[in-house]
């Protein structure tokens, strides 16, 4: 089982453990319920977007074995689940509430309720209704109304039965990734429309914020925010890391925090800013009760004119290339030549990131750098005045395999043992987090890499709907299981 100093704050009862999904990624029943199209099955039937354009139809079937995965989260002695609703479910594109998609979400939360088990319900996480993208999307400022409509309609179906309400799931996925990169659904490769779709996130976490505080007034509101620390391979590349951290990191969080965006960024950038009204940072950055975490890995990043592009940036900008190469020859009034020169400006960026040779990494490549984690958090409790943290999301891709009723995931465990010493480690120099959810319950649709990436301590086989716990899951529950009984002795 995973082990930590006796006095150690993850050995308290009151530190929250948990474990995340996200609804796209398990639920399946796509054309069930009256559930609309959302951007990402729109996305995944769009040849060469997906790996093997692998789709959510059926992903982990939870929407008809709820039932059975709740059972599941309770024997890991978990003491939260951070969950996802599905916007598509809820709101009609008509503008009407379908009490189908309210009823699934009430029958999974008293589930869980039976088994005194937390939720925390992420409102956002990726899967906009697309009937809302065919206006624009997150590229129209009226889709972050849309959003607080929505919002409040959840918030005061189920109130205080959430305890922990999240507005947006990593923001940088969805504007980066959707609108800026083209990798993400809806697939737009553009500068302007990722940061336009960056701000009018955040103003739809804003606005959202006070409905959330008036509907469910014992809960606790925040927002879950990705980090991917960047580092400089040498001295000369120390003003290049430090922008990549302004680019992707501080300009989701600063705003919330301060009200403003990074001046770096926005002057590097500035043909590309969007119009901000008069009292949009004042919105954005409504008061939070807690911040979510997502982390990973770390970056290593280099001065923009020297180095090897990593396998990932390089992927990003061929299939933006090859998007527009095979597209009209005119897309929404630029020409391939102009569309083409903007991806251009992408490839003489400020920095560049670069792969060390020698270093773990998990099956998706991504390094495996603890240390990185308890930086992290040590470096955004210096700069900022936060709110508790949760550490909502971390884990590794492990390349899992079923062998007599056993799944080694060796690497999983000690990714997961050295993290959370980090945890434990910054907690000890005085950083307020208050609990940990491992990505993910189970193995599930992983967006662009489709099936091909796993992710849980559960294995899914995805021809029978089995799951098996992994040997990581079973150290979580070994380690929770022993918790409490101390507890009881106590």
């Amino acid at each position: 089982m995973y082990k930590f100093p006796k006095d150690s704050k993850l050995n308290d009862p009151k530190f929250i453990f948990g474990v995340a999904t996200a609804s796209y990624q398990i639920e399946g029943a796509t054309g069930v319920d009256e559930r609309c199209t959302s951007i990402w099955d729109t996305f995944c039937a769009t040849p060469g977007m997906v790996y093997k354009q692998h789709n959510g139809d059926v992903a982990c079937n939870h929407y008809n074995l709820y039932e059975q995965d709740v059972e599941l989260i309770a024997s890991l002695n978990v003491d939260a689940y951070r969950l996802s609703i599905a916007w598509p479910r809820i709101i009609k594109e008509d503008g009407s509430v379908n009490q189908k998609g309210l009823d699934f979400y009430d029958r999974l939360i008293t589930a869980l309720e039976r088994k005194n088990i937390t939720v925390m319900a992420t409102l956002y996480h990726w899967d906009l209704p697309q009937y809302l993208e065919d206006k624009g999307g997150w590229l129209n400022r009226e889709t972050s109304v849309k959003f607080a409509e929505y919002a409040d309609v959840v918030s005061q179906y189920f109130g205080n039965r959430i305890s922990f309400y999240v507005t947006l799931n990593e923001p940088w996925c969805s504007a980066y990734h959707g609108y800026r990169y083209g990798i993400h659904a809806p697939g737009i490769a553009d500068e302007s429309s990722g940061f336009l779709a960056c701000h009018n996130l955040l103003l739809a976490h804003g606005m959202t914020m006070p409905i959330l505080r008036k509907n469910a007034d014992q809960s606790q509101h925040g927002i879950v925010l990705n980090f991917t620390p960047n580092y400089p391979v040498d001295e000369s590349s120390i003003d290049a890391a430090k922008f990549a951290d302004d680019e992707h990191s501080h300009w989701f969080i600063k705003p919330i925090m301060e009200g403003k965006y990074p001046d770096s960024v926005y002057q590097h950038f500035i043909d590309h800013m969007p119009k901000i009204e008069s009292n949009d940072m004042a919105i954005i950055s409504e008061k939070i009760d807690f911040l979510g975490v997502n982390f990973y890995s770390r970056s290593m990043v280099t001065d923009g004119r020297q180095g090897k592009v990593s396998d990932t940036i390089l992927k990003k900008l061929e299939r933006a290339e090859i998007r527009i190469l095979e597209s009209d020859d005119v897309i929404e009034g630029e020409t391939k030549a102009e569309q083409l020169q903007k991806l251009m400006n992408q490839k003489e960026s400020h920095y560049l990131s670069v792969d060390l040779q020698d270093v773990e990494r998990t099956h998706i490549g991504w390094e495996v750098h603890p240390e990185a984690l308890l930086k992290l958090l040590t470096d955004l409790h210096q700069t900022y005045k936060l709110p508790p943290i949760y550490i909502t999301e971390n884990g590794a891709a492990v390349d899992d395999h079923v062998v007599n009723g056993v799944v080694d995931d060796e690497q999983r465990c000690r990714y997961y043992q050295n993290h959370l010493s980090m945890v434990h480690e910054a907690i000890k120099i005085g950083v307020d987090i208050r609990g940990y959810f491992a990505w993910s319950l189970m193995d599930n649709f992983e967006w662009a890499e489709g099936y091909k990436m796993r992710f849980g301590i559960v294995y899914v086989d995805y021809e029978t709907q089995e799951r098996t716990l992994k040997n990581s899951a079973i150290k979580f529950q070994e380690f929770l299981s022993a918790r409490k009984a101390e507890q009881l002795q106590g």
